[in-house]
Order: C-alpha cells, then structure tokens, then sequence
C-alpha cells in the first residue's frame, strides 16, 4: 500500500512520513527542496498551490495525507479521484468545528474540509490543537537569556505532539473504521506557557522565568509579523475563547491504544534546540 503525503517536510508531515515506513508502508514524500536523506521514502518535488506538480505523484497512490488551505488542493483531489485514490487524510484545525467562517483561520480550514467532503472521495479529518512544535518560538530567547515573554499567558492548552499526530494518521488512514469521520486531537495534559516552560526548564537544567505580554502589546508584536486578519482569528481563539483547546481529548489513545505522549517527552527529544 502506497501512501502520498503532502506537506511531507513540515512538522506533522514529516512524522506522517516517519509513522508510514515504521507501519511498514510504501511511502511517497512531496516537498518543495529534497531532503539530504531520503529515509526510505520516495522524493518528489511539488507545490501544493500548484496542483499539475503534483499530477505525477499521485500516480499509483492507494492514500493520500494532505494539508488545509492550499489553492490546488480542489483540483488536486479531482485527479486523486481520478487516479483511485481509496481514503484521503486531511490534517485541519480544532477551529473547523465552530463553522465561524468570519475567522480568517478557521474559514480555511472549514473550506477545506469541505472540499474534501465534495470530492467524492472517503476522508478522515484531523483536528489537532496547538502543536508541540510551536514551543520552538522560544528558542531565540532562551539563546538570549532565561526569560521568556509570549502571548495569552492565562491560557491552558493541551498541546499535541506531532508525533502522535503523524502515527494517528497514518493509523486512521489505513483502517476503515475512520472514513467519515473527524477526530479532535491533544495532548494528555493542559499546561498554561508558563507550565511548559517550567517542565523545558526542567530537561534543561535552567531556571526559566516566564513573563506574560499585554493583551495590547502581543497584538503590536503579532500584526508586525503576520497578516491583521490572523491577528484577530487568534485572538477570537484564545483571548475570546473560541476555541477549547484546555479540554483533554481522548482520540489520541483511542486510536493509538497508548496515552498521548507529554510535553515533557517532547521537550527531551528536542533539548539542542534550546541549548
């Protein structure tokens, strides 16, 4: 069986990629630079905006793993169909489920999925909160000092690691008991940034101090590096409560038969980045 992931160089397709071959899959791998190590996977280079680059990749494909709000993704999906493609899994957002088409975020999302649904084709939706990954952020500075300052300190949120992402899709996509349905995906525990810190401190030896922005002064430091609409969407999403990412989900374990893996686990297998 022949998986396609799209997307197959970010966060969460690269361990759909990983979680593949370890079940043992044929794995197609579509990005837009090649790796310097193929992994056992199959390279090819597309661009998701560009549906035709992505024609040949879906040649002989059984699965496809695709990511939300890309422009080719309508056309991309017609040619799947066309192709025999039996399941398609789309990693969207823990937004899709407000419907709030008038937040900039979530409306990509929602559209997506509907695409999907209009295509034809059998889908499982993924609709993971914040990720892991986004604790990256902070690297630049802790490189810098032992303070770090970020937005919506109040908030708890049971990250997901993208790990446990990439193995649910994987299992998702090759058991029929998932088509036509979408799972909301989290972490085991709901950790406010200063939690998370905590525990990086922790795995690093470092005494860490976290310091809360201003409502007013995250959103001057947001609009300055990303457009206004996604400023706002994320403030509807965690200053506004939109969104309930603090609410543990139980999909990861459901579908895994293993609890979701903690922050603390995923602080450990990525400590150099901080140090």
């Amino acid at each position: 069986m022949r998986i396609l992931v799209l997307g197959a160089s970010g966060n969460v397709g690269s361990e759909v990629v990983a979680a593949g071959l370890e079940a043992g899959l044929q794995v197609r791998a579509v990005a837009r630079h090649l790796p310097a190590d193929a992994g056992g996977a199959e390279w090819v280079i597309g661009d998701l905006n560009d549906a035709a680059s992505l024609y040949d990749a879906l040649s002989d494909v059984d699965l496809v793993f695709t990511l939300a709000g890309y422009g080719g993704l309508a056309d991309t999906l017609r040619r799947a169909k066309e192709t025999g493609v039996r399941r398609v899994v789309l990693l969207s957002s823990s937004s899709a489920p407000t419907g709030r088409t008038g937040n900039a975020v979530a409306k990509y999302h929602i559209e997506s999925e509907g695409l999907v649904r209009e295509s034809g084709l059998p889908w499982t939706f993924l609709q993971p909160n914040t990720f892991m990954t986004n604790t990256l952020e902070w690297a630049p500075q802790l490189a810098e000092g032992d303070t770090v300052t970020d937005a919506f300190g109040a908030v708890a949120i049971s990250t997901v690691d993208p790990r446990d992402v990439g193995a649910v899709a994987i299992r998702t996509a090759t058991d029929e008991a998932h088509a036509g349905r979408a799972h909301r995906l989290s972490g085991p525990e709901a950790l406010r940034p200063a939690d998370r810190l905590a525990i990086l401190g922790a795995v690093l030896g470092r005494d860490l101090r976290f310091v809360p922005k201003s409502d007013e002064q995250a959103h001057a430091d947001m609009i300055a590096a990303m457009p206004p609409e996604y400023v706002e969407a994320f403030f509807e999403f965690f200053a506004d409560g939109l969104i309930d990412e603090t609410t543990v989900q139980p999909a990861v374990e459901e579908i895994l038969g293993r609890p979701a893996a903690p922050f603390r686990d995923w602080a450990e297998r990525h400590r150099q980045a901080f140090s």
